[in-house]
């Protein structure tokens, strides 16, 4: 996610999503009643003529902002569709006053108008925008005794190599060879060791070398393996990568590297909860008095009720009382464990009555 244009004055920012993870953000930034401005096509029935044309019209595309009365995003497709009254836009080919559906799309900019910016949106815009400079994943792809590697960032890919190895050759004796590929192996390792941030390694390729290097990661550099996994491909190089980023694998690994860390926190929850501990509560009332004694070291909070103002400024006290706030997606099975707990828990620092 990247901003493209900002008005603090005016409230405005306009912003370029450019993964699903970015949509997902969105949804929680964007609330009823902002303005949302973006291209949009729409349907126009031609009137030119003597009388209405029988077909369905002429798409058009223009610039288009709308009142946002629902947001929807469906985690599956990756949609983000928001619908709202029109209150700007080009008036001799819409009516302002009616209903639109805008769908945001990747790498197009939405602008995004709030009477108020609360701390808790600029807090996730803030993160969303810091991930986008990560290196969220690098896809390696081995054929024969050549390895290329993507380097995947949230704004596109970046190419690194090839490493090229020594191993083929018929007078090269097996002893030797298997020297060859270790040292061939080595050239890479040393290449990844370059980029500690990475917390995903895809291995790929279409035979099987990738198969033979991702065991030689498990018995020599075991901390690199646990964060690989292993899929194929029907060829090497930059087309190979391109493969790999066509099937969604990435999107699907770095999302779930999030999720797994809101699990682990509803998780800790469930076992105080089945444990008795005095070191949990949930539920709204329950949490909120915990928050306001100073023994909420965590709390959890379910993404769909952040928009509600006593609960950002409940977030607020944890904060300021050095306790950690976890936003937990709505959209996993942590989430729906987390709702039927009332939508919000907290780990305490000692218990209360």
């Amino acid at each position: 996610m990247r901003i493209t244009y900002q008005d603090k004055k005016r409230g405005i920012i306009e912003l370029m999503p450019e993964t699903l993870d970015d949509l997902w953000h969105l949804s929680h930034i964007i609330e009823e009643g902002d303005v949302l401005s973006s291209k949009t096509t729409r349907r126009i029935q031609d009137t030119t003529g003597d009388k209405l044309r029988s077909d369905r019209g002429i798409k058009k595309t223009f610039y288009l902002g709308i009142r946002v009365e629902i947001i929807n995003f469906h985690m599956y497709t990756g949609q983000l569709r928001t619908t709202g009254i029109i209150v700007k836009g080009p008036e001799d080919l819409i009516p302002l006053g009616s209903h639109h559906t805008l769908e945001i799309k990747l790498n197009v900019s939405i602008r995004i108008k709030k009477n108020k910016w609360s701390k808790w949106t600029l807090k996730r815009l803030k993160q969303a925008i810091e991930s986008s400079k990560k290196l969220s994943a690098i896809i390696l792809v081995l054929e024969d005794d050549v390895a290329d590697m993507g380097l995947i960032r949230q704004y596109g890919v970046e190419y690194y190599g090839p490493i090229v190895g020594n191993i083929s050759g018929k007078r090269i004796v097996e002893k030797d060879r298997r020297k060859n590929v270790i040292n061939f192996y080595e050239k890479i390792v040393e290449a990844l060791k370059k980029f500690k941030e990475v917390q995903n390694l895809l291995i790929a390729g279409p035979g099987f070398v990738k198969s033979d290097f991702y065991s030689y990661l498990k018995e020599k550099y075991p901390e690199i393996a646990k964060n690989s996994i292993l899929e194929s491909t029907g060829t090497g190089g930059r087309v190979g990568i391109s493969e790999i980023l066509k099937k969604g694998t990435i999107e699907k690994m770095t999302s779930e590297n999030r999720v797994a860390g809101e699990m682990r926190s509803v998780n800790k929850v469930l076992e105080k909860i089945a444990k008795s501990s005095p070191k949990v509560v949930y539920g709204k009332k329950m949490v909120i008095n915990a928050v306001n004694a100073g023994a909420a070291e965590e709390l959890l909070i379910l993404d769909k009720m952040v928009r509600q103002e006593n609960m950002e400024k409940t977030m607020d006290i944890v904060e300021n009382m050095k306790g950690k706030v976890t936003m937990v997606s709505s959209e996993h099975e942590g989430g729906k464990q987390l709702e039927a707990l009332g939508g919000m828990a907290a780990l305490l620092r000692y218990g209360i009555n």
